[in-house]
């Protein structure tokens, strides 16, 4: 029973990462993220360019700048500005983290991170795997 409330739990914080996601000015991909702890959501964040930045996350060609910011990255970030702690938070994200945002991940404290959409390289998965952080992948977000 405990499963099937989390799993409840867990597919609801993802259609909030989800709608979250959509506040991004990226047109390549709009991800979200939201990072829960205590059953209370303390961050939110969604992939985009730094803040005074223009909102413009591709170049030229078409590719994303590399000055964006991931929605999980944003989202720790926030945490760090604020009084709140990541440990022990799960983080509840619309694309899986890449191995950059998983070492943030793994060193913001996070310990459970659950994911809709698989990113092309699971190597951050594979990482935070490694780092004991508990990785779970949902892909049907109907009830």
């Amino acid at each position: 029973m405990e499963k099937l409330k989390l799993n409840k739990y867990d597919k609801a914080y993802l259609r909030i990462a989800t709608e979250w996601g959509l506040l991004s000015y990226c047109q390549r991909k709009k991800v979200g993220a939201i990072i829960v702890k205590d059953r209370m959501i303390i961050s939110d964040g969604y992939n985009g360019t730094p803040s005074g930045f223009d909102n413009c996350c591709e170049d030229e060609t078409g590719l994303t700048r590399w000055d964006v910011l991931h929605a999980e990255a944003n989202a720790i970030l926030k945490v760090a500005r604020s009084t709140q702690s990541c440990e022990g938070a799960t983080l509840y994200i619309t694309l899986s983290p890449c191995k950059e945002c998983s070492k943030l991940i793994h060193q913001s404290g996070i310990k459970r991170v659950v994911y809709h959409n698989g990113y092309r390289d699971n190597s951050g998965i594979e990482f935070l795997k490694k780092a004991g952080v508990i990785v779970d992948h949902i892909e049907d977000l109907e009830d």
